[in-house]
């Protein structure tokens, strides 16, 4: 992790292989999901503009196989967002917090108590108060966007503790995100290397185009899936909107010189761009 020419960049959705052998993907079929191996989002913490735009925030869903384990929408969470300040009275304990701001990714933490938080910042866990952490940013909490079972908020709080100074490659997980579902949910598919990447694609990623419209990856991780959905979130509603456009675009060039009918998938996302 702390090799910065270990890091891997994603790949565009053009160049995302499709689950078609032949490379053709259908208008409403998965496509598979870039694995991520050596990236690291939390060592890009940037301290540009902090705002936040609740109109860019991209809404999504997690699968495993049929079971959805993770929702972000309108609909299924509380997407409000407060101050750091306002914030210090509502969490408790044990409970998951978000940092967002416009173009960056966002930053989880677990509150342990005393307006302070553990948290995986710059591949190291840290304890910090809470207003530090935000750096700023706006945040909220996200207990409920997971939908697995968590563990007794004493367990949560000591999970995150007996991680305080482990860094680079002690670390086991490769976000912050992935560091705090850990310590509150207790599954070993929050780190790295917790699932053998062997056989089908049991995890699915659907982003919400509209209310009638969706997008769905296949990944083989829970840690790929938040990897992906971290990195939507870092470019915003606006820019993978605009690249979906892009990759179905291509994909109906391709299917007009096979001979293939075009679908209208690419031209509805092109206008909703």
């Amino acid at each position: 992790m702390g090799n910065q020419m270990d890091r891997l960049s994603h790949l565009s959705y053009a160049e995302v292989p499709t689950v078609d052998p032949n490379g053709v993907d259908t208008d409403d079929g998965p496509r598979i999901g870039v694995s991520y191996i050596f990236s690291s989002d939390d060592d890009e913490l940037e301290d540009g503009c902090k705002n936040y735009d609740p109109r860019d925030e991209v809404e999504c869903a997690v699968y495993n196989r049929e079971e959805c384990i993770y929702e972000k929408s309108a609909k299924c969470a509380n997407l409000e967002v407060y101050s750091p300040e306002n914030l210090l009275n509502k969490c408790k304990a044990g409970d998951l917090v978000e940092f967002v701001a416009t173009g960056q990714y966002p930053h989880w933490a677990v509150c342990v108590g005393d307006f302070q938080v553990v948290h995986l910042h710059r591949a190291e866990v840290k304890n910090s108060f809470l207003t530090d952490a935000s750096q700023g940013r706006r945040c909220r909490i996200v207990n409920d966007w997971y939908k697995l079972k968590p563990l007794c908020a004493d367990v949560v709080v000591q999970n995150a503790m007996e991680q305080v100074g482990l860094k680079d490659r002690e670390l086991s997980w490769r976000n912050s995100e992935s560091f705090a579902g850990w310590c509150r949910f207790g599954k070993r598919e929050f780190k790295m290397g917790g699932e053998i990447r062997i056989g089908k694609q049991p995890y699915r990623l659907k982003v919400f185009v509209s209310d009638k419209q969706s997008h769905v990856l296949e990944f083989q991780s829970l840690e790929d899936v938040i990897m992906e959905k971290r990195r939507n979130d870092h470019l915003g509603r606006t820019a993978v909107l605009r690249e979906l456009a892009a990759h179905f675009r291509g994909v109906e060039e391709m299917k007009s010189e096979m001979g293939v009918p075009p679908g209208r998938l690419s031209q509805q996302l092109c206008t909703q761009t």
